[in-house]
């Protein structure tokens, strides 16, 4: 009778939370706070918009308590899961990569307040993506490479990115194939496709995903690299590079109704680039591409790389990097999909290159005098 007791109360708390979380989810640009049936949350009022401390985040998510990192950063950190949060910034490291809030950290009252909006779009479903609702089977995968035709997009001395995507694109179909996946491409030769139509092939699928491969270009800053990764803007937030990050700004384009399953699926594609190929950590991205905008299903834009720099450059139009980016990007879909048909944990940054460092480590031959660990028992020791 005790041990039914125990099980009703754990029932009831974790409903509890489930409630406030969804609370939580309401976009603060279109309703004032909701009055929470939960003490899990306590909603700070600033300026009139809504607020929750990094100390109730700890908390809600059973973090142990947050280590100051010289009076700017606070960071939460378990077993899996980690947190680096930076005041008056809008960049946060989450489990291991770079991230971009909609709005800043600020400092109220001696503690480090994350908006609720950030809280429900950008952390929920990076915390616990087990829990994202209505997060449907994949069984296609809308391949889309950028450009094409009369449009070259970024250029470098080695060629054009609309080549380089259709390259990745085709080198990264076979390999989802082979994991059982359908697989559509928006374009399949040097041709011209506009935006519109991309995102209609891609709503046209059954139980799809839709993945926009892209390089990248800059005029301000030639020595720029990296890679970074977006999903659409949510509702009332200004863009990663909209200047004006005020909580005052409105933007009232419409958001995305699968937002959480679009910002995972960013996670784990950018996860599994970041892990396999070391390239500069640009972060997890929010944009209004029209390719984001019109598309109905999980989606996401990858730029791979600067053609701007040189170093990069030569990299990108490299055919076996750019196999392994189509091997990087395949693993991460194939760990979305493990989520949305297993509710699989997917594999972060640094499982992948303590897997990485595994691999090498059986690589390297033994000294004669020295008996061969067996792979097995060396993987156990190397891999969590």
């Amino acid at each position: 009778m005790a041990s039914l007791r125990h099980g009703k109360t754990r029932m009831i708390v974790l409903a509890k939370r489930l409630l406030a979380l969804a609370l939580l989810t309401v976009p603060v640009a279109l309703a004032p706070a909701p009055a929470f049936a939960s003490d899990d949350w306590q909603v700070i009022k600033v300026g009139g918009h809504d607020y929750l401390s990094v100390d109730n985040i700890a908390k809600f998510y059973s973090f142990p308590a947050g280590v100051p990192f010289g009076g700017r950063k606070i960071g939460l950190e378990d077993v899996n899961r980690s947190l680096e949060f930076t005041l008056d910034s809008r960049e946060v490291m989450i489990n291991g990569a770079r991230n971009w809030l909609c709005f800043p950290v600020i400092e109220h009252e001696g503690k480090f307040l994350v908006s609720r909006m950030d809280l429900a779009k950008t952390l929920e479903p990076q915390l616990r993506p087990q829990r994202i609702p209505n997060i449907d089977r994949v069984q296609t995968v809308v391949l889309d490479p950028g450009h094409g035709g009369y449009d070259k997009g970024a250029t470098s001395n080695y060629g054009y990115e609309k080549d380089f995507a259709l390259d990745v694109a085709r080198k990264l179909r076979p390999l989802l194939q082979a994991k059982g996946l359908r697989v559509i491409m928006t374009r399949e030769s040097d041709a011209f496709v506009p935006l519109e139509l991309r995102a209609r092939i891609a709503n046209a699928a059954h139980n799809s995903i839709f993945v926009s491969i892209h390089f990248n270009a800059t005029d301000r800053d030639p020595n720029a690299t990296g890679f970074e990764i977006y999903s659409l803007t949510p509702r009332g937030a200004p863009s990663t590079s909209d200047d004006s990050v005020a909580l005052s700004f409105m933007n009232m384009q419409a958001g995305s109704a699968v937002d959480a399953q679009s910002v995972e699926l960013s996670a784990c594609i950018y996860h599994s680039v970041l892990g396999h190929i070391p390239e500069f950590d640009r972060g997890i991205k929010r944009a209004r591409f029209a390719v984001l905008r019109l598309t109905k299903v999980p989606a996401v834009l990858i730029e791979g790389g600067f053609l701007t720099e040189r170093g990069e450059s030569r990299l990108i139009a490299n055919k076996d990097w750019r196999a392994k980016l189509a091997q990087a990007i395949s693993v991460g879909i194939e760990n979305y999909k493990a989520l949305a048909d297993n509710k699989q944990r997917p594999m972060l940054v640094a499982d992948y290159r303590r897997q990485t460092s595994s691999a090498q480590i059986t690589q390297e031959p033994s000294p004669t005098p020295t008996p061969t660990p067996t792979p097995s028992l060396l993987s156990a020791v190397i891999v969590p």
